[in-house]
């Protein structure tokens, strides 16, 4: 019952004049298109506001000068005083001072910890009995570099598998290719130019074609996407016709 409340109460006010003349008067509003802003070629990015800045009435804008500002501006004061020297007088109140305990405390230097031992020296003496020590045979055995078994085993290989002569089709496959007989070497980069074609005159025909076509810019009118009448009145031949067909695929029966 509550909600069936709360549906009639929203249908009667959707219903109501004042909101479909606002819903119409935003409908109208929505519909307008958005201003060209090219109106305004001279416009900022930083101004980019919903209407253009409003315009300067004076010759130029006024500044007021803040207290801050104008020490600012003012040169850093140099300071032509000698500088002291290191060395100074020691006062008699200085000389007559008496430290107190705590600061005699505080004056000594720091005492490293209980446990700790100075490093030992990198090459330590050596006693007697150690320099006239003679090794065992135990000791000279463990000295010894370990020797490399080789996984290889060599095995006697019987003359039954011994290479033996090729047969004439091995050495026909063994024997290298021979150069084709018309094969003619790489061409020089420089070769000698004959003397008619150094003399050759161009022909009439021969100089037309070489010549570019005088075409217009693209300022003064000319369209690179034009097509000639000559080309849409052409009709392919059936040999274009033919070229022009897709290749035909394998279709599978389903």
């Amino acid at each position: 019952m509550k909600d069936s409340g709360i549906i009639s109460g929203a249908v009667c006010y959707l219903s109501t004049p004042a909101l479909t003349v606002s819903m119409a008067t935003q409908t109208q509003k929505l519909a307008q298109p958005k201003p060209s802003q090219l109106r305004y070629p001279d416009r900022r990015s930083v101004y980019w506001l919903d209407k253009p800045p409003p315009e300067k009435t004076g010759v130029s804008t006024k500044i007021e000068l803040t207290p801050r500002w104008s020490e600012l501006c003012k040169s850093k004061k140099r300071y032509t005083q000698v500088t002291l020297s290191p060395v100074w007088e020691v006062s008699e109140w200085a000389l007559r001072a008496v430290a107190s305990q705590r600061l005699c405390r505080l004056a000594q230097h720091r005492i490293p910890a209980a446990g700790w031992q100075p490093d030992r020296p990198l090459l330590a003496p050596l006693n007697r009995a150690t320099q006239t020590a003679v090794a065992t045979s135990r000791v000279c055995q463990l000295a010894e570099p370990k020797k490399k078994h080789s996984s290889q085993t060599s095995t006697l290989i019987p003359a039954t598998h011994l290479p033996c002569r090729a047969s004439a089709h091995i050495e026909l496959l063994a024997t290298p290719k021979h150069v084709h007989p018309k094969f003619k070497g790489e061409r020089p980069v420089c070769w000698p130019v004959s003397k008619a074609a150094r003399n050759y005159v161009a022909s009439p025909r021969l100089l037309e074609l070489s010549s570019p076509k005088s075409r217009k810019a693209l300022f003064e009118g000319y369209n690179p996407y034009t097509i000639s009448r000559a080309a849409q009145s052409a009709r392919p031949s059936p040999r274009i016709q033919e070229l022009c067909l897709p290749l035909p695929r394998k279709c599978s029966s389903k």
